[in-house]
């Protein structure tokens, strides 16, 4: 019975070892289905699961500053009588006046002395106010009886004659020979220099012709800027250098590339100075002389603000004692400036009215017109 039980257990596990085998023969070579991610059906994020590569970070777009639009202004020439009804505005009450007085059946020596006096409220000066008055009353006793249209053509005529006709007003911009003409732009702080550099580029170019721009005031950096505002917009270069640097070195530099590039006028702008300080006129006679070793100085332009009136001719007196001046450039003659200005400036300096500016606009600077300035004081009707 032993037996029987040994041999039916020895059967038993040969069936079970044969079956083993022969499921394990059959399973050979096959692919084992895919596992779920731990986490359940949803997906998740088990201990070893690897994380996605992030994509390459893209390289930033830079975008280039945009090059600024080269504009073309328009010629000088006619600029004053296009803006005449800008002058006509601050300056007509002084030729209304005039022509009130003047056309009075009677002139006695109180109405004479209120003409002198509104010649003289208008910044003409005591001594040419006199003159003028000494003139008319000669004329009018001459004249007789005046008719509107007598009165005005003898206040213009006498206006014409204390402003100058015959002045030669015109800006020496064109080169000679190889080397360009050069212009010195000074006056005392606040008047408008390197605004007035930049407008008078722009004339320039207007007028076909090729400016460089030297940014010698090197004690304020925003000059600079300015400056160099003004040139990109007419494709003027602008020579400078950093903040504190000698200014006759910048005028020197921007003069020698003027000649090396060919270009048809170098303008120079200058810091402001005062008057009174005797280190900083003698710094700017530097900065005429270290440009004269190169080239001439074609234009010394002073630069004046109209609305200080009278006080004005002693800051013009001394620089034109410095620097040889050779013209005026006054700013702001739209606003609260009085005309009689131009022939108390002019006769102070015995230099000429070149330039006039007239309003905050790029293109309102203009060359001084003697008739059509007049034309403007005294208006088309008394």
């Amino acid at each position: 019975m032993d037996y029987l039980y040994l041999a039916i257990a020895i059967l038993v596990l040969a069936i079970v070892a044969g079956a083993f085998f022969l499921l394990q023969g059959r399973g050979r070579g096959r692919t084992p289905p895919p596992q779920a991610p731990k986490g359940g059906p949803g997906g998740g994020t088990g201990v070893l699961e690897k994380e996605p590569a992030a994509p390459p970070a893209e390289a930033p777009v830079v975008t280039a500053p945009p090059v600024p639009e080269i504009e073309l202004p328009p010629p000088s020439a006619g600029r004053l009588i296009r803006l005449r009804a800008r002058l006509s505005r601050s300056q007509n009450a002084l030729g209304k006046s005039l022509l009130l007085l003047l056309s009075r059946d009677a002139l006695d020596d109180e109405a004479w002395e209120e003409i002198e006096d509104t010649l003289i409220t208008a910044d003409v000066g005591v001594v040419p106010a006199r003159q003028i008055v000494d003139d008319l009353r000669t004329k009018v006793k001459v004249l007789g009886s005046r008719d509107p249209g007598e009165v005005r053509a003898l206040l213009k005529e006498e206006l014409l004659g204390q402003i100058g006709k015959d002045w030669e007003r015109s800006l020496r911009t064109e080169p000679h020979g190889a080397q360009p003409a050069v212009i010195l732009v000074v006056g005392v702080n606040g008047t408008g220099k390197t605004t007035t550099c930049g407008k008078l580029a722009r004339a320039i170019v207007g007028d076909g012709r090729s400016v460089l721009l030297g940014a010698a005031d090197t004690f304020r950096a925003a000059a600079a800027d300015q400056l160099q505002t003004w040139g990109s917009r007419v494709g003027a270069e602008v020579v400078r250098k950093d903040e504190g640097t000698d200014p006759a070195s910048v005028a020197f530099e921007a003069v020698k590339q003027g000649i090396a590039d060919a270009v048809d006028t170098v303008i120079i702008d200058t810091a402001g100075r005062l008057h009174t300080k005797t280190g900083l006129m003698d710094e700017l006679g530097k900065v005429k002389r270290v440009i004269e070793k190169q080239a001439q100085v074609d234009e010394v332009i002073l630069v004046l603000d109209a609305t200080t009136g009278q006080n004005g001719l002693q800051q013009a007196r001394v620089f034109a004692e410095v620097v040889n001046v050779t013209g005026i450039a006054l700013t702001k003659l739209d606003g609260t400036a009085k005309g009689g200005i131009v022939i108390a400036v002019q006769r102070e300096l015995g230099v000429p009215v070149k330039l006039v500016g007239l309003g905050e606009g790029p293109d309102d600077l203009a060359p001084f017109e003697p008739e059509a300035f007049v034309d403007a004081i005294l208006g088309d009707q008394v």
